[in-house]
C-alpha cells in the first residue's frame, strides 16, 4: 500500500436540506449530514422516505465524540469481530445502529467503514481522526492487526478505558465533594458578612461601649467585604481567565501546572499514584502486544493526562535511546514512587517487563482506591469543622456584645 494514501487529506462531509414524502403520503423536511448526495438519499430511503428535493448547503463542521462514546464504539466493534463480522460491515452495522442525522461518533465510523472499503488499514483510518483515537490507541491497534489480533487487542483497550474512566469518576467525586463543601462554606460567610453583620452593627452602635475583639474584627471583615467584593471577584474572574488561556496556549505553562498539582496536599500523592498506574498500564499493554520498547514510547506522550508526566516520557525515551536502563531513567524523572520503580528495575533483569508493568499498574490501581476511600472518609469531619469554624464564629463573634451587656444589666 502506498504509504501516502494513509495521509490522505479527510473529505469533509456535507449539510443536506431535504424534502421528501414517507410511506402514508405525510409531507416531511429536514436536515441530515453525509460525505455525499448519493449516501444522503440512501440515509433516507432507509427511513423509507420517498425524496422530492435535496439540496446541498455547504460542509458540515468536524465530528466529536465523547470519551464514552469512543469506548462504547471499541466494546460493540470488539463484539462483532468476535463474533465472526469481518472489520467493514461491522463497521457499516455499527454506523446504521446509531441516530440518523449522523452527528458525532456515527459520522466518524461511518468515515472509519468509507476509509477501509477504500483499501486503508484501521490503524491508518483511526489515524485520521486523533481527537478521538490517540497515538495509544492506533498504535494498539495496529499491532492487533499485523498478530490478527484485532478482536482481543479491541477488547482490552475498552477494558483499560472503562477502568480508567471509572478511575476519573472516583477521584473527581473524591475531591470534588470536599471543594463544594467549602465554596459553599465561603459563600454562606461572605453572605453573612454582606448582609446580616450591617444589620448588627447598627444595633452596637447604640450600646456606646467597647465591643469584644472578636466583634471588632468581624465587623471590620464585613466593611472590607461590602467595599470590595465587586473588585475582588472581577480581578478573580481575570485572572482564572488569564490562567485559562496560558495553560492553553504555552506549554511551559501546562508543565508547571502539572507538577504543582502533584505537589498538592492530600490530592497530588492521589493524582501522582493515578498517572503512574495509567503509564505503567499503556507501556506493559504495548510491550505485551508486541511492540518494542524503544518504539513504544512514541504512543505514551498523552498516555496519563499530565503534561508533567508526558514530558518526563519524552526524557525517559532520549535516555533509552542513549544506552540507559529503564528504570534509571525513570528514576532520574523523579515523578515515579519507588513503589513503581524498583519492581520494573527487578523486571529488567528478568526479561518480565511487559508483565512486572502491569502487575505494578493494578497495584497502583488498588492505592488509589484505597486513597480515595480514605478521602472520602475524611471528608465528612472535614466538612463539620469548616463549617462549624466559619458560621459558628460568626455567630459567637455578633452575639459576644449582646451577652455582656445582659451580665451588665
Amino acid at each position: 500500500m502506498n504509504p501516502a494514501t494513509n495521509h490522505r487529506p479527510l473529505a469533509a462531509d456535507l449539510r443536506f436540506r431535504w424534502r421528501g414524502v414517507d410511506t402514508d403520503g405525510a409531507h416531511k423536511n429536514g436536515t441530515l449530514i453525509a460525505p455525499d448526495a448519493g449516501t444522503a438519499r440512501t440515509m433516507l430511503k432507509r427511513e423509507n422516505l420517498f425524496i422530492v428535493e435535496l439540496t446541498a448547503h455547504g460542509p458540515a463542521p468536524r465530528p466529536t465524540a465523547r470519551v464514552a462514546d469512543v469506548t462504547l464504539f471499541t466494546r460493540q466493534l470488539a463484539s462483532l469481530l468476535r463474533a465472526g463480522l469481518p472489520l467493514a460491515p461491522a463497521l457499516d452495522l455499527l454506523a446504521q445502529a446509531q441516530s440518523s442525522n449522523r452527528q458525532g461518533m456515527p459520522r466518524i465510523v461511518g468515515a472509519l467503514a468509507r476509509d477501509i472499503t477504500a483499501g486503508l488499514r484501521f490503524s491508518a483510518a483511526l489515524q485520521r481522526h486523533p481527537a478521538q483515537f490517540n497515538a495509544l490507541y492506533c498504535q494498539l491497534v495496529e499491532v492487533g492487526e499485523a498478530a490478527g489480533a484485532l478482536a482481543a487487542v479491541l477488547a482490552r483497550i475498552a477494558d483499560d478505558r472503562e477502568r480508567a474512566a471509572a478511575q476519573r469518576a472516583k477521584v473527581r467525586a473524591a475531591l470534588t465533594y470536599p471543594v463544594a463543601i467549602l465554596l459553599l462554606a465561603m459563600a454562606i460567610t461572605a453572605a453573612l458578612l454582606v448582609w446580616v453583620v450591617p444589620t448588627f452593627k447598627q444595633i452596637f452602635d447604640g450600646f456606646g461601649a467597647k465591643l469584644p475583639a472578636p466583634t471588632q474584627f468581624v465587623l471590620a471583615l464585613s466593611s472590607g467585604a461590602a467595599r470590595w467584593s465587586i473588585p475582588v471577584f472581577a480581578m478573580l474572574f481575570a485572572s482564572s481567565s488569564a490562567v485559562t488561556f496560558l495553560l492553553r496556549r504555552s506549554e511551559t505553562a501546562r508543565i508547571r501546572f502539572a507538577r504543582l498539582s502533584l505537589r498538592m496536599p492530600v490530592a497530588g500523592p492521589l493524582l501522582g499514584t493515578l498517572c503512574a498506574a495509567r503509564w505503567s498500564r499503556a507501556l506493559g499493554t504495548l510491550l505485551s502486544a508486541g511492540t518494542p520498547l524503544a518504539d513504544a514510547f512514541d504512543s505514551l506522550t498523552h498516555a496519563t493526562g499530565n503534561a508533567f508526566f508526558d514530558r518526563a516520557t519524552v526524557e525517559i525515551a532520549a535516555r533509552l535511546r542513549r544506552g540507559e536502563r529503564l528504570a534509571a531513567a525513570m528514576r532520574a524523572a523523579r515523578c515515579f514512587p519507588p513503589e513503581v520503580v524498583q519492581p520494573v528495575a527487578v523486571a529488567e533483569e528478568s526479561g518480565a517487563l511487559d508483565t512486572m508493568l502491569i502487575d505494578v499498574a493494578s497495584l497502583a490501581d488498588r492505592q488509589v482506591d484505597e486513597k480515595i476511600g480514605t478521602l472520602s472518609s475524611l471528608c465528612e469531619p472535614l466538612v463539620i469543622v469548616v463549617l462549624g469554624t466559619l458560621v459558628g464564629g460568626l455567630v459567637i463573634a455578633m452575639y459576644l456584645p449582646i451577652i455582656q451587656l445582659g451580665n451588665v444589666v
